[in-house]
């Protein structure tokens, strides 16, 4: 199984720079082009942390500007970002960098997401009140710098006026954890991001040893809690994490939490991908947002892009799918036109026909609908039957006449062999996976159809424990054989009804199991493909793993493997699937 971080871990040579106690008089900082006017400063919030930020001003400016602002836990104040802060000065701004608290020149100790909303609104104002600011700000930034612009407006401040966040993080819902399974990528991030004040390049560069100290927690079967201890070196940030396994308070305070996006009234532009791995972070904005406020101006584009491409012009190929032609995007470049349109009375960007602007793959067109609902015109209902053809049962619009269920054993002492190879790498494959779970398969469409939004779904099931992970996956089966990796789910039973709160399972007792915060995705079927889907056991090296005692999952050891699970798919249990039939 091949797994990608979902995390925008981009690992850059740092070279040492001064502490805070060799700054004085917040001095410039001395660059080569003498057209701009590079100062840092250090601003302090409301608890009395610095927070170490560099403002760029054209030189010889006299009247006040608006000013594009960027908040990031990633320092890289020797190129990229004076670069970028150059580049909002060229555009006819104020350019901003500010870094999350404990970062460069701050002296706080480093706490990713605990901190931004306070502290970024608390920048935002110290902003509004200097000369060379016209009262209004922007932000823009994708992945950490998504998540602190969703978290400046927790409580919105009157000078910020739009955001741009591409890929954003939501902490507690796609990262560090994913339908409250801990996934394995964020253990190595803590550490390059938390061990100093600008980043660890040593253990940025490490990869190899965290996949190695991954693997040896899988083969060992120590408690997940123990990963530190397998590394031999405390992970403070990675234990504070794993201590909170629901969507509590302390997830909810990190950014707007329900009735919170009812005051988020200015414009906003998301930008993400199909193949982002926390895309479920960056449209639980979207979704929220108009869940509370229904005349939110709020746009969005998507299209075939990774977690890196999304914020920057896309990939001719992504996990070995080359994209349409009219695919790529120039991101860089609509954020300014958006900025303008906003700040100056420019034009609006071209691709934003309506709010919600989306790649159709394999059509290379681009569509435009008011919303996610309105993406699709039809939904189609199929059930996951226990009727076999071959290797396969069968996906049917028909709910089966007789209950019954599809048995599934599996050994969590047992080591040799993974569950659910649910990852979108390769996008395209030659063939099922039919080393375990179980592989529904559809009738072929006899006219093309676009797969239009994010599929639900509900499985019917009983196990003989309390608990367990499961993971849906969602394919296209192209007339050739071949297989379309479309959307999938990876998501603990005991949170399906509530991501705050635990509900284990009645043990040998009918549950029930709704899903929905699955990958949105579009992409054109051609007539005579079929829709596959890929049911299993989550049980891997890449995330936590659930042995289903009902003890906290973090805390289980393979010593509670004792008992294998066991779990009956029943048959009335179905998938539903938004489509666009023209």
């Amino acid at each position: 199984m091949k797994f990608i971080l979902n995390l925008c871990i981009c690992i850059t040579l740092v070279l040492a720079c001064n502490t805070v106690n060799e700054k004085k008089n917040n001095p410039e900082i001395i660059d080569s082009n003498k057209d701009y006017q590079i100062e840092d400063v250090l601003i302090e919030t409301r608890d009395g942390i610095k927070i170490s930020a560099i403002v760029c001003r054209k030189k010889g400016l006299t009247k006040p500007k608006a000013v594009i602002l960027q908040s990031t836990i990633y320092v890289r104040d020797k190129g990229r970002d004076l670069n970028t802060i150059k580049e909002s000065a060229d555009k006819g701004y104020i350019g901003v960098i500010a870094y999350t608290r404990g970062k460069r020149f701050s002296s706080s100790e480093i706490w990713p997401y605990e901190y931004d909303a306070n502290d970024t609104y608390d920048v935002i104002d110290w902003i509004s009140k200097q000369k060379w600011c016209d009262g209004r700000v922007g932000m823009f930034g994708g992945s950490y710098n998504g998540f602190t612009q969703w978290a400046s407006t927790k409580k919105l401040h009157p000078a910020l006026k739009t955001i741009v966040p591409y890929v954003a993080n939501r902490p507690g819902m796609g990262l560090p954890m994913e339908n409250n399974i801990f996934i394995n990528p964020n253990y190595e991030w803590s550490f390059f991001v938390g061990n100093n004040k600008y980043l660890d390049t040593v253990a940025g560069n490490k990869s190899q040893h965290y996949r190695n100290i991954m693997f040896r927690w899988w083969e060992t079967g120590v408690a997940y809690a123990k990963m530190d201890s397998i590394d031999g070196i405390p992970n403070r940030l990675f234990q504070r994490w794993i201590s909170h396994p629901s969507f509590d308070e302390y997830w909810q305070k990190m950014a707007p939490y329900k009735e919170d996006f009812s005051q988020i009234d200015i414009p906003v532009l998301s930008i993400d991908g199909y193949y982002n791995d926390s895309q479920n972070s960056g449209l639980y904005y979207l979704h929220e947002h108009y869940k509370y406020n229904p005349n939110a101006e709020h746009y969005l584009i998507i299209g075939p892009y990774s977690h890196f491409g999304a914020q920057r012009n896309g990939s001719k190929k992504i996990n070995g799918y080359t994209v349409d032609t009219n695919a790529l995007i120039n991101t860089n470049e609509i954020t300014y036109q958006w900025f303008d349109y906003i700040f100056s009375h420019g034009k609006k960007p071209l691709q934003l026909k309506d709010k919600i602007n989306y790649q159709v793959m394999g059509a290379n067109e681009w569509r435009s609908a008011s919303s996610i609902d309105e993406m699709s015109n039809e939904t189609v209902k199929l059930y996951l039957t226990d009727q076999k053809h071959k290797n396969v049962y069968f996906l049917s619009p028909k709910q089966p006449l007789k209950k019954n269920f599809l048995f599934q054993k599996v050994d969590f002492s047992e080591r040799e062999t993974g569950n659910n190879d649910y990852y979108p790498d390769p996008i395209i494959r030659p063939e099922m996976d039919l080393s375990n779970g179980y592989n529904f398969l559809s009738e072929p469409f006899e006219e093309p159809v676009i797969v239009n939004g994010s599929f639900l779904g509900e499985l019917n099931i009983s196990i003989n424990k309390k608990d367990f992970d499961f993971g849906v996956t969602l394919y296209e089966v192209m007339p050739d054989g071949k297989l379309f990796h479309l959307s999938y789910i990876v998501a603990r039973a005991s949170y399906a009804n509530n991501i705050e709160k635990r509900e284990l399972l009645k043990p040998n007792q009918m549950n029930k199991i709704p899903f929905s915060n699955t990958h949105l995705v579009s992409k054109k079927l051609s007539k005579g493909s079929r829709l596959l889907i890929y049911l299993n056991v989550n049980k891997n090296a890449f995330s936590e793993l659930n042995y289903g005692t009902g003890k906290t999952v973090s805390k289980e050891t393979i010593k509670d493997a004792n008992e294998p699970l066991e779990i009956k798919w029943w048959n009335t249990s179905f998938v539903e699937i938004p489509v666009w039939k023209d």
